[in-house]
């Protein structure tokens, strides 16, 4: 899905702040807000994406990011175990506070849905084993936080992380989702009122 040059000015004004309109966070959201170093999942059997960004102020920026790959031949039970091995190596590395993942799409066909369930159940497994608090954020909240519009598509969304995170190009898709979902629960947390992302 391509962009048009107006819609992408008007995402960028979306992430402009007005000045001295801060207001006092209640400690409930101050305890979540305090998280700078924050891992993003995007679920998927053969694809899951992550993302580790760091924030300081209102600058966010990429330390690394990546698809979990599990190749057509693999059965089940090695994707998952690949998942869970490389969500927690980059934990280890990276050492993260808090984890936020991207909810579980509507599927009318229940296989897909089990098969997502699990590929999602083993990237929180190695989260929580860490002690990370875990956070789920909608799909279409976080295109609309991104974006600013809920049924925004991969390339929309892949674009404005680029832009959020000043890289030098455009990451994969896989990788785009899960740190938008990390940039998402880190916007969020930051707004003095409204709802928070739900912990899992």
């Amino acid at each position: 899905m391509g962009i048009s040059s107006r819609d992408y000015d008007q995402m960028l004004r979306r992430l402009a702040k007005p000045s001295g309109s801060k207001s006092a966070l209640s400690p409930e959201v101050k305890q979540v807000a305090q998280h700078t170093i924050l891992l993003g999942i995007d679920p998927s059997l053969r694809g899951t994406g992550f993302g580790i960004i760091h924030r300081q102020g209102d600058q966010y920026t990429a330390k690394e990011h990546g698809m979990v790959a599990c190749p057509p031949s693999w059965p089940l039970t090695r994707c998952l175990a690949q998942i869970h091995q490389v969500i927690k190596e980059v934990i280890e590395r990276h050492q993260p506070t808090v984890c936020a993942v991207e909810g579980l799409f509507y599927a009318q066909n229940s296989r897909v849905a089990r098969i997502m369930g699990e590929a999602r159940g083993a990237a929180m497994v190695a989260a929580a084993t860490a002690g990370l608090p875990i956070y789920e954020l909608a799909p279409r909240k976080v295109k609309q936080a991104i974006v600013g519009y809920g049924n925004a598509g991969k390339e929309a969304v892949a674009k404005m992380v680029e832009r959020m995170l000043g890289l030098d190009q455009t990451p994969q898709f896989d990788a785009a989702d899960a740190m938008a979902v990390a940039l998402a629960f880190s916007l969020e947390t930051q707004r003095p009122i409204g709802p928070q992302p739900k912990q899992i």
